[in-house]
């Protein structure tokens, strides 16, 4: 019954968000205010609705080459469809590990050359050569991982979602 509690709940503040509205108004000593309650005198501000977007690719043409038409904006328009980690999975318990853990990634679509592969590791970045890498010194605990792809120039193009897992080590008494 709990569950069901906290999910109506997360349920009702999720669309409390979404029908927010702002208001503002100008007091007497012409200080313009903004608050999510109406005032006296105040105005109705109309939000836009907020979208989650991806950043958009750069293209860099090196000198004395030139590309058609076509070859511009196919690269112009370029982007990453997904970007997942496979293994480890989310949650997964890795037992008698050794300090060694084998990631692999799930990139759609493949890797395109010049792009590189950076993974941070209990937030500390790395870079990596591909979708399949090994972590090293990875010991017993609770471990968070995030990989995102960027181009030549150091853009972001996409980012996964963060990945937690565990490693368990037996106890030899």
């Amino acid at each position: 019954m709990e569950t069901r509690s906290i999910l109506v709940l997360l349920g009702l503040l999720v669309a409390a968000g979404a029908f927010a509205e702002a208001y503002t108004w100008t007091d007497e000593s012409g200080v313009v205010h903004y608050s999510d309650r109406p005032q006296p005198g105040a105005k109705r501000i109309d939000l836009p609705e907020s979208k989650p977007s991806r950043p958009s690719p750069t293209t860099v043409v090196p000198t004395g080459e030139s590309q058609t038409d076509e070859q511009t904006e196919a690269a112009t328009t370029f982007g990453y469809d997904s970007i997942e980690i496979a293994s480890p999975a989310s949650e997964e318990t890795l037992w008698n590990v050794e300090g060694v853990v084998s990631v692999s990634l799930a990139i759609t679509p493949a890797l395109r050359p010049g792009h590189q592969v950076r993974v941070y590791f209990d937030g500390t970045p790395q870079t990596v050569s591909g979708a399949s890498f090994q972590l090293q010194e990875v010991w017993r605990g609770v471990h968070n991982l995030q990989a995102e792809v960027i181009d030549e120039t150091g853009t972001l193009m996409i980012r996964s979602r963060p990945s937690r897992f565990y490693i368990q080590q037996n106890t030899v008494f």
